[in-house]
C-alpha cells in the first residue's frame, strides 16, 4: 500500500465537470462515473506501478465504462493525480501540468 493520493485542483475540477455533464444527461450516471474513478484510484493506491508510464514519469490508468484517463505520478510517500482526462481531448494539454 502506497501513501496518500493527492488530487491536484485541476484534476478535481475535471472530475466535477465530468460528474455534472453525466448527471445532467441521465440522473445517477454522474455517481456511476465517480464510482469508476474511485475504483481506479483504489487500484492505483494498491499498486501504483501496475499502470504504464506514458510520458516521462507519468502513469495512465483507464476507467471502465467511461472514456477517462487518470494521469498520475508516483512519489516516495504519495501519489499525485495530475489529470482526470477525457480520452477525446487533446493529449498535449495535460503536459503543462508536469
Amino acid at each position: 500500500m502506497m501513501g496518500e493520493i493527492i488530487i491536484r485542483p485541476e484534476a478535481e475540477n475535471e472530475i466535477e465537470d465530468a460528474y455534472d455533464w453525466y448527471e445532467n444527461r441521465v440522473p445517477g450516471l454522474g455517481a456511476d462515473l465517480l464510482l469508476a474513478i474511485d475504483a481506479i484510484l483504489h487500484g492505483i493506491s494498491r499498486n501504483p506501478n501496475q499502470y504504464p508510464i506514458i510520458y516521462r514519469n507519468i502513469h495512465r490508468a483507464l476507467t471502465r465504462r467511461f472514456p477517462y484517463e487518470i494521469l498520475y505520478i508516483v512519489e516516495k510517500t504519495q501519489i499525485v493525480v495530475l489529470a482526470v482526462f477525457h480520452a477525446r481531448r487533446n493529449p498535449k494539454s495535460w503536459k503543462t501540468r508536469t
